[in-house]
């Protein structure tokens, strides 16, 4: 007999508005023939009494003055067709985290174990098979999604697989040419020949052994263009300005950054023209004039960082304001919701490493015409209208849990963002400066590792945003999106918050695409880690 409990949990008619827009949907997007459609939330739960599941149906599972509640199966009618959406194994599930939360706060143990989907329930007019094929390539995204079973499972227990040792590369310092290249496609590495190369001879003529598939992996995030800005190291030999209406501007542009250059490295400088160059010039310029002496510098390259001076009702006070902005356009492009939500956390996570309290956003988008029909969508991406749609839902639920205002929004229209999606996020924050220490590690120091946990969404991020991407991106990267999880990021910030322990912090780094491989790497120079 199953130990599982299943409760099924509906807005009533008259409050079912997400059921009625899908609806909407449907019908003006794929011109289908919609009748009825019903959204159905599906809790599994396990682990608990029924005693505790009938206290937890109204005051975890349900808002009873809205919701009907069904256990074990609900009401169908005859003709509708009825399939279920789940998350991916391994997928951070946040309504099935913050239930299980709940149920420990009310039985105080952590016995329960909670799995969700949406059931829906809909009528149409049409030939079954392909309107409910139309239906269901509509609703699931492939990424992180797939149908669900309508059957009840006879537990909830989580298959772990046996964990093999850490296997070596044998044989690859010895690897030829061919072979090197044939082992960068087979292992969907981010390096490329060359960068392999470099790790071979390091391999072979340093350390005199074959390396593991950890170190590997390790180098690849850690050399990948996302960590290490490959791209913008790219060296400018040749300038080739096209005539135009920005031409005479452009050529004065580039004079004025040759004289910048000269003033920060020299006359006789042989520093190589770069794009990162171009970016920073100017912050070098104003440093070596005395117009950034406000600028805090320090080894944690994090935010932004300029020292001020609050005026207050109890005196001026110093303190630290920091800026940060990120771009998250490929994550966004293959899952609109978590791509866009953690473009607002990534760039929450800077400043709080920082020790700094983020109180203020803001959002750029660039997209395509939302409006043009689904049969216009190129192959491989997802449609323009639930990139928008999606994406917003995404920034605005996680600053909605955060508890942070998104005071200004621009979205841009153009066609040249089909080719690819623009979606930046920008945020303010401050922290008192004396409750901020920029110290040094030290022998015997203790790291913490702080957060929610990783699940298999977010893997390989890092390397995966640095390879070009071709027509099955959208069904191989799932797990190269992380799933957001703003409550344990706003629990953190207002740890941060408490001078006891934001003093205690000697350096802090924030967990980015890059992952333990890098964040660990830049907190000290070495270190032992066990995880």
């Amino acid at each position: 007999m199953s130990d599982v409990k299943r409760i099924y949990v509906e807005k009533r008619a008259a409050y079912a508005t997400e059921a009625n827009e899908i609806k909407h949907n449907l019908i003006e997007q794929l011109g289908l023939e919609i009748k009825t459609l019903r959204v159905i939330n599906r809790y599994d739960v396990q682990g608990i009494s029924d005693d505790i599941l009938n206290k937890g149906i109204d005051t975890i599972l349900s808002e009873p003055m809205v919701d009907d509640v069904y256990q074990e199966d609900f009401p169908k009618n005859e003709d509708e067709a009825i399939f279920a959406i789940e998350f991916l194994p391994g997928q951070y599930d946040q309504r099935a985290d913050s239930c299980e939360q709940c149920f420990a706060i009310l039985t105080g143990n952590t016995s329960a174990k909670v799995k969700c989907a949406r059931v829906f329930a809909i009528t149409f007019a049409g030939n079954k098979d392909d309107v409910l094929n139309k239906i269901q390539g509509f609703l699931i995204n492939p990424v992180d999604q797939r149908l669900a079973s309508l059957d009840k499972p006879e537990n909830l227990n989580d298959e772990v697989p046996e964990i093999k040792p850490v296997s070596t590369i044998t044989g690859f310092n010895e690897f030829s040419k061919e072979e090197l290249e044939k082992f960068l496609v087979d292992n969907g590495m981010a390096m490329n020949y060359d960068d392999l190369k470099v790790t071979q001879d390091y391999f072979k003529n340093e350390e005199k052994r074959d390396p593991t598939e950890t170190e590997l992996k390790v180098l690849d995030t850690y050399w990948s263009d996302h960590c290490r800005h490959t791209t913008f190291a790219t060296v400018i030999t040749d300038l080739d300005i096209e005539n135009g209406a920005f031409k005479e501007i452009l050529e004065k542009d580039i004079e004025n950054y040759k004289t910048s250059r000269h003033l920060v490295y020299g006359i006789d400088t042989k520093r190589p023209l770069t794009l990162m160059d171009l970016a920073t010039i100017s912050m070098k310029e104003l440093r070596k004039t005395g117009y950034l002496d406000d600028l805090e510098v320090s080894e944690e390259i994090n935010a932004c960082s300029v020292e001020i001076t609050v005026h207050t009702t109890d005196g001026d006070e110093q303190w630290l304001l920091m800026f940060k902005n990120e771009t998250h356009n490929h994550p966004t492009e293959i899952e609109p919701f978590g791509g866009a939500a953690t473009c607002l956390g990534g760039a929450i996570r800077d400043p709080l490493s920082g020790r700094a309290y983020v109180y203020q956003s803001m959002r750029i988008t660039g997209a395509g015409d939302p409006r043009k029909s689904l049969e216009e969508t190129i192959k491989g991406k997802l449609p323009q209208r639930k990139i928008c749609q999606e994406s917003a839902h995404g920034f605005s639920s996680y600053g909605n849990q955060i508890g942070l205002t998104t005071g200004y929004v621009h979205e841009i229209y153009d066609e040249g963002y089909v080719a690819k999606r623009m979606e930046l996020g920008a945020v303010v924050a401050a922290a008192p400066k004396e409750q901020v220490k920029r110290l040094e590690p030290l022998k015997g120091h203790i790291v913490l590792l702080i957060g929610g946990r990783t699940g298999r969404d977010g893997i390989g991020g890092a390397t995966g945003s640095s390879k070009s991407h071709e027509l099955k991106t959208t069904t191989t990267a799932g797990a190269e999106v992380q799933k957001g999880n703003p409550v344990e990021e706003r629990k953190i910030q207002r740890l941060f918050r408490n001078p006891e322990v934001s003093k205690r912090i000697v350096r802090c780094n924030d967990f980015g695409a890059g992952g333990v491989c890098v964040a660990v790497g830049e907190l000290a120079d070495g270190l032992e880690i066990n995880l």
